[in-house]
């Protein structure tokens, strides 16, 4: 099943004070909406989501909904510290139109194979009519899916896939081994495009594409051309992107900021980037927007 989706992570804009900026957040929906990817994946941890209010989450699946959904698929997230807290928010993005979700293991306490295998059943249950994908980010979550859990989850009714974040790719093709053969599998590795097909991948969720889409564009069409010169080419801007931006919300808001767009400031503790990365910020967009 060979797939490169670019799904971009998408950030959301806070006022100075902290306040939800929703006009802001429309503002990157909109730019993310010209990317020509094939799908957005909003309210997950580029997204900050859970620094969210229940209502505020309600605000921007429906702005997410309005303004990417006419042209791409979107994924919203739903996971949550609780089964109660993520079936709240399945119910919310079901009744606001969703038609796929992806659902994070519980955070911050630790959870036993067990416990992780009813909190998902819970919600497979609870998902008729939507498309469940199992996100994995034992670096945020504090839990790990191994893989004979991920065979087990796979087989759940409504769950089609999985995004893997933060682990090698070897994880990745390890998870292949044990799920169906249409079973979907992201990584959440931006620079990792080209090559994650051959680990069993379908592609890439990308929040480094929410603000500098065109290197991955790139990448993607040279990687389905097979041209070496032109993946090589491709890749290394890809990497420079990723090696300046890093993933991090904060200097996504200064790129949006070069880029004329309203992304307002990070709510969650992240370190503002210095004058040298900013420097380094405005040089990338320059050479890749």
């Amino acid at each position: 099943m060979t797939r490169r989706d670019i799904l971009t992570a998408v950030p959301v804009a806070f006022h100075e004070n902290g306040e939800l900026d929703l006009s802001g957040s429309r503002e990157i929906l909109e730019f993310v909406a010209l990317s020509g990817n094939e799908g957005a994946f909003v309210l997950g941890t580029t997204g900050e989501f859970p620094s969210l209010s229940f209502e505020e989450r309600g605000e921007l699946v429906a702005a997410s909904l309005e303004i990417l959904s006419p042209v791409m698929r979107v994924v919203v997230h739903v996971g949550g510290a609780s089964t109660y807290d993520a079936i709240r928010y399945v119910r919310q993005a079901r009744a606001a139109g969703a038609t796929e979700i992806a659902v994070l293991t519980p955070y911050y306490l630790k959870a036993t194979d067990a416990s992780l295998l009813a909190y998902f059943r819970a919600i497979a249950e609870e998902s008729d009519g939507l498309a469940v994908y199992v996100y994995v980010f034992q670096a945020v979550s504090g839990n790990f899916i191994s893989n004979e859990l991920m065979a087990r989850l796979a087989v759940l009714p409504n769950v089609v896939g999985g995004k893997i974040s933060d682990e090698p790719l070897a994880q990745i093709a390890a998870y292949r081994a044990v799920v169906p053969e249409d079973f979907i599998l992201y990584t959440g590795s931006d620079r990792d495009l080209a090559i994650a097909e051959s680990y069993g991948a379908q592609g890439v969720i990308s929040g480094i594409s929410s603000v500098l889409p065109k290197p991955f564009r790139a990448l993607r069409a040279a990687a389905e051309s097979g041209d070496r010169v032109a993946i090589d080419q491709a890749q290394s801007h890809v990497d420079d992107a990723v090696d300046t931006i890093q993933g991090n919300m904060a200097r996504m808001k200064a790129a949006y900021r070069v880029l004329g767009v309203n992304g307002g400031v990070v709510r969650m503790s992240i370190e503002a980037p210095d004058a040298a990365a900013l420097v380094e910020i405005e040089r990338v967009v320059a050479a890749y927007s």
